[in-house]
């Protein structure tokens, strides 16, 4: 047998093992409500080449390539066990496992590991999901959507019950409909979409969502659609303050999330940072921005390690919808000229409200932007004075294992990539991710360069912050090391 023949054996071997995968998976979330992840990238309803691809990305940490060989007997443990609703990290499991040095068999040693995820725990089954309400349909509204539906397969935790929006004239519930099951950056939407427009209804995979046509939050009676107890997701961004967001508390309706950054009072929360803040009787906060949740987390893992003294954000960003398709009109400055001909000189909240996400940190930050012709994905160069000297490797080892292993590795990335560019980071499920070939270390001067998808990632962070405040955030096992 040649080398070619080895090879191409090993990869067959190894789909078939991913195959078998497939369906543990897919019971586990479906009838524990058990997220299986691999080094906080979820499995399920992947594909085989998919599970295949993720395991390959574990070679960051392990050295080598974590193999479904070694990974499946940790996943055939997990259904010997009594688990509650949560999320379960079989890369950390044989990762750990390997450094273990008690004897323990895979069995023992994963029973040990998810303690606290087995039988009874704070974060029991709800009878019910919880209900979200989307005030605005436009690209945020659409990707927060997707990723409700898609999380809405264990029949517990969040389920999308309507979309408010204004009337847009005929075949408007077709339109949007079709808007939402295609994407020009994000692609396909995976699934089934059909419409019911005598009941003014889409129904996604199963999911029906009242569409409620309304031109301001006081038209609606949300009890009326059996909606109660709702978290509203507002994604026009009219409202910032708490006087206008408070307008959205209307019978049916518990919390208000803004997916901008809030003014005033109205706490700015970046999932993974600040959180943990949100007082339970808080009605109303906002999930900031896209840049703010690309900075503040690695802003934080850098201060927790090193101390920062001061520091400037510059984002290359994405143009967006509030800028112009041609030259015309507008009430700031520049951002009338075209958004897809021309570099776009502009202004970001960004570096202000690092202050609001993270209050103990004293360095004073100042940024700015510039809008770019390109549809998605962004780019934040953190440029920061630390309190003591390092050097290039200790910054990089230290990132990648906060990427990792860490309490932050949902919002932080880390790629090694030599050639990766802006369109390789199109639908990341992270807040930002470290670009290791671009970092720049020097005495106590540290350069990030901070990949984002300022349209999904931000998303995803919305959704963690709406979990969080439903009660349907659920641990996960092993704890992260730091």
């Amino acid at each position: 047998m040649t080398v070619n023949d080895d090879v191409f054996t090993d990869w067959k071997n190894r789909e078939e093992i991913a195959e078998s995968m497939i369906p543990i998976i897919g019971r586990l979330h479906r009838e524990r409500d058990v997220t299986v992840l691999l080094y906080s990238r979820s499995l399920v309803n992947k594909s085989v080449v998919s599970i295949l691809k993720t395991h390959r990305f574990a070679r960051q940490i392990a050295g080598e390539e974590l193999s479904v060989t070694e990974t499946l007997p940790f996943l055939q443990a997990l259904t010997t066990l009594d688990l509650g609703p949560s999320q379960i990290d079989l890369g950390m499991l044989a990762t750990t496992y390997r450094a273990d040095s008690r004897g323990l068999s895979v069995e023992q040693f994963t029973a040990e590991a998810v303690a606290g995820a087995t039988g009874a725990n704070k974060f029991e089954r709800r009878e019910s999901p919880r209900d979200v309400v989307l005030y605005g349909f436009g690209r945020i509204g659409r990707l927060v959507a997707r990723l409700l539906i898609e999380k809405a397969g264990s029949g517990n935790g969040l389920r999308l019950r309507a979309i408010v929006v204004r009337g847009g004239g005929d075949q408007d519930l077709v339109k949007r409909a079709s808007l939402l099951r295609r994407d020009s950056i994000h692609g396909q939407f995976q699934g089934t979409i059909t419409v019911d427009e005598a009941n003014s209804t889409i129904i996604a995979n199963g999911t029906a969502i009242k569409v409620i046509y309304a031109n301001d939050p006081s038209e609606i009676d949300y009890t009326v659609y059996g909606i109660r107890d709702a978290i509203l997701i507002d994604n026009t961004g009219k409202w910032r303050d708490r006087e206008g967001l408070s307008n959205h508390l209307r019978p049916g309706i518990e919390k208000v999330v803004l997916t901008a950054p809030g003014k005033g009072d109205v706490p700015n929360i970046v999932h993974g940072v600040n959180h943990d803040t949100i007082k339970p009787d808080e009605q109303i906060l906002s999930c900031a921005s896209c840049t703010t949740n690309a900075i503040v987390p690695p802003l934080k893992a850098m201060d927790d390690e090193y101390g920062v003294l001061r520091g400037h954000v510059e984002t290359v960003h994405s143009f967006t919808n509030d800028q112009n398709l041609l030259d015309n009109y507008h009430k700031a400055d520049r951002r009338g000229r075209s958004a897809p001909l021309n570099m776009v000189i502009t202004e970001t909240g960004a570096a202000s409200a690092v202050a609001k996400a993270l209050p103990d940190l004293k360095a004073k930050i100042t940024g700015s932007s510039i809008r770019v012709p390109v549809p998605d994905v962004s780019i934040a160069i953190l440029n920061l004075q630390l309190s003591r000297e390092t050097n290039r490797e200790e910054v990089l080892e230290y990132l990648r294992n906060v990427s990792l292993t860490s309490s932050l590795k949902r919002q932080i990335d880390f790629t090694t990539a030599p050639d990766a560019v802006s369109n390789d980071f199109i639908g990341s499920r992270h807040a930002s991710i470290v670009d290791a070939g671009a970092t720049k270390v020097e005495g106590d001067n540290a350069i990030l360069y901070l990949w984002y998808d300022n349209e999904f990632g931000y998303s995803c962070q919305v959704i963690r912050v709406v979990q969080h405040v439903s009660g349907v955030e659920y641990p996960t096992y092993p704890v992260p090391a730091i």
